[in-house]
């Protein structure tokens, strides 16, 4: 039998979960932590590609500093060799479930409430991985998966970028990265990429999970990004009855051509997702034109290729990604399907496109040259979004230009919180503002505010800036009125203005102990716990046996006062140990007495008229010969004749021979 592959001497291959452009993934198991994994592999065709090489390297480096619930987790890297050649690998978390895609080909209707929430797990990976300056470039239902249990889980960072190069034009070297169908109008004209082409993608994604079709469909990998580029995409709701103004404004706005009037991250689009779960307005309007675009956005062209470059634009779609015209699945949803379009006439219209462009562009540069000169006062843009802002410059014939993203106190997210040049001068016509927008509120240190009274606690805090401080009282045996947990935890950052819940200690009430003693065992204990104690139990010896099994004692004792959940220690009384009475009839007392104190048997009495006499003879005994008796606490009565006469008042024979004569006579 075969030795299965082993990588890295621990990761044992199994069967093949999926093969894709430039990898293979695998079923392995990790021999020495025990656990079931997928690895990933670069396929060996093209292991001697530097540039397959450094893109996979790149996925491994980019997933590996990600670590959220949402995104398929990275354990290991390492490489294999095959014929001397270097081959890549990615040991990731195993998630036990199927695509997105697969999903959507199953022939199984999504609710549309269900297309959200799970479009909000992508939005919560992106969120996270975009905070961490992480683009993905190439979200589509493939790569998106979901467990057994509903989760969602983003997978294959293979082209994300960080976003200090996600600048890099993504047509170099004539090819546009990412899947036709879900490419934003700036991925396709070969512009710089930011996280806002990502929330593009994802509405993308939400648009097919809503109507089972992708936004634009066409004959060939041009045609499609032609009219991400170009064309509207119909409203969700025109396919599906189902579907709300409130879900059909947050997708259209997710699809407008310029990121800036697009979401401008993941958490505004959740935030939107999660008010149409709940009924709630949207901050999306639906009054964004026909299709969901805004009447002033600017002209947007397709960026001119080299004639060799225009044919190798986009790769060759492969069949598994879902095709283009999802001709087979007409009949899941309300409405039928857009009728293909034909790549002659797509490239004569985009022709003329550009001949249009090109007119206005000169017109445009023959006016603004007829209007050169002049100045126009600096506003005051802080405050504003990036859309009001540049609505301020088109009204006072100035420019504005984004030029990042920081923390802040003084606005909200969203809106510009520094320019340059700043308000109060003046500038020339047609010169630009570069404007900083606030990332959000900066973060702080949370203090370690454990065992402080609550009162010094909430100095502490106030120190650092959170005086939004709740607190709430636990039960506890820890010093009445201390701080014993907090949340968000201590040493983690958070906004200032962020809800600090304090857990603060309080004293368990005391009640009053039942009195128990008396009862049998398992009631007592019962009656104890059921008023919320803690029961322990000892046993001692008792002589009664109608106190076996009965509580004898208790601490502490009934009617006191106890804290509720504190220990009652209950005393059970047992019998004990049990020893067969030895038989003595026809015995002298004193054969008899040496007999039954050799069995333990100590406490002897003589019955009534019953002489002590060491020369008595016994005739009867009680307990009985062999009966089973605690030594310690059973006392053998001995009635006995003959002997020297009765002494201690236990004689009774007047020291005669007895009261049968005969031979115990004398």
């Amino acid at each position: 039998m075969e030795e299965p592959r082993r990588l890295g001497g621990r990761y044992e291959l199994g069967s093949v979960l999926g093969r894709g452009g430039m990898a293979e993934v695998y079923l392995a198991h990790d021999t020495r932590l025990g656990r079931t994994v997928a690895v990933k592999t670069l396929r060996v065709d093209l292991a001697r590609d530097p540039s397959f090489q450094a893109r996979f390297r790149r996925e491994a480096q980019s997933a590996a500093s990600l670590n959220h619930p949402s995104i398929v987790a990275v354990y290991d890297t390492g490489e294999d060799y095959v014929d001397g050649v270097s081959i890549p690998y990615i040991v990731m978390e195993y998630v036990d479930g199927s695509t997105l895609r697969e999903l959507l080909h199953s022939g199984r209707k999504l609710l549309p409430e269900r297309s959200l929430e799970m479009t909000t797990g992508v939005l919560q990976a992106l969120e996270y991985s975009h905070r961490a300056g992480i683009v993905h470039r190439d979200i589509k239902p493939a790569n998106v998966m979901l467990t057994r249990t509903g989760q969602v889980k983003v997978m294959d960072f293979g082209i994300a970028r960080a976003m200090g190069d996600a600048g890099m034009t993504m047509t170099q070297t004539a090819a546009v990265i990412g899947t036709a169908q879900y490419l934003s109008p700036e991925q396709a004209k070969g512009e710089q990429v930011d996280a806002r082409s990502d929330l593009y993608s994802t509405g993308c994604l939400l648009y097919e999970l809503l109507t089972v079709r992708p936004p634009f469909v066409g004959d060939s990998p041009v045609a499609v990004a032609y009219q991400h580029v170009r064309e509207e995409p119909q409203k969700p709701s025109n396919f599906d009855p189902e579907i709300t103004p409130e879900m059909d404004a947050i997708v259209l706005k997710a699809l407008v051509k310029d990121p800036d009037y697009r979401y401008q991250s993941a958490d505004e689009m959740r935030a939107d997702i999660e008010a149409a779960l709940e009924g709630q307005p949207v901050a999306a309007t639906s009054a964004m034109g026909a299709g969901g675009y805004d009447q002033d956005q600017p002209t947007t062209m397709l960026r001119p290729q080299d004639p060799a470059g225009q044919t190798s634009m986009l790769p060759p779609m492969n069949p598994d990604d879902g095709g283009y015209g999802y001709d087979d699945r007409g009949d899941r949803r309300r409405g039928g399907g857009q009728k293909k379009s034909n790549t002659s006439t797509i490239l004569l219209v985009l022709a003329a496109v550009l001949v249009l462009i090109g007119a206005i562009f000169i017109g445009k540069a023959m006016f603004t040259h007829g209007n050169k000169g002049g100045t126009t006062p600096v506003p005051n843009l802080v405050g504003k979004t990036l859309r009001e802002a540049k609505e301020s410059g088109r009204n006072g014939s100035f420019k504005v230009d984004e030029g990042g993203r920081k923390a802040c106190d003084n606005v909200k997210k969203g809106q510009v919180t520094e320019q340059d040049p700043a308000a109060g001068g003046e500038i020339q016509k047609n010169d630009t503002i570069t404007v900083t927008l606030c990332s959000g509120a900066a973060e702080v240190t949370v203090p370690d505010v454990s065992s402080l009274s609550y009162a010094n606690a909430f100095k502490e805090l106030s120190k650092k800036g959170f005086t939004n401080v709740k607190q709430k009282q636990e039960v506890s045996d820890r010093t009445p009125g201390t701080v014993i947990d907090q949340d968000p935890p201590a040493q983690s950052k958070a906004a200032k203005s962020t809800e600090v819940t304090l857990t603060v200690a309080q004293a368990s009430p005391k009640v009053s102990v039942p009195d128990v003693t008396g009862q049998d065992a398992a009631a007592a204990e019962k009656q104890l716990t059921d008023q919320g104690f803690q029961v322990t139990k000892t046993e001692q010896e008792v002589t009664d046996p109608n106190q076996v099994g009965k509580v004898q004692s208790q601490s502490p004792q009934g009617n006191t006062q106890a804290k509720k959940g504190s220990t009652v220690t209950l005393t059970i009384g047992k019998a004990g140990a049990q020893t067969p009475v030895p038989s003595v009839i026809g015995q002298t007392v004193k054969q008899a007495k040496q007999a039954l104190q050799q069995a333990g048997f100590k406490n002897i009495q003589f019955a009534g008229g019953s002489s002590p006499d060491d020369n008595a003879r016994v005739v009867t005994q009680d307990p009985a010969a062999q009966t089973p008796s605690d030594p310690a606490n059973t006392t053998v009565t001995l009635t006995t004749i003959g002997g020297g006469g009765g002494g201690n008042g236990n004689g009774g024979n007047d020291g005669g021979g007895g009261i049968f004569g005969g031979p115990f006579g004398g």
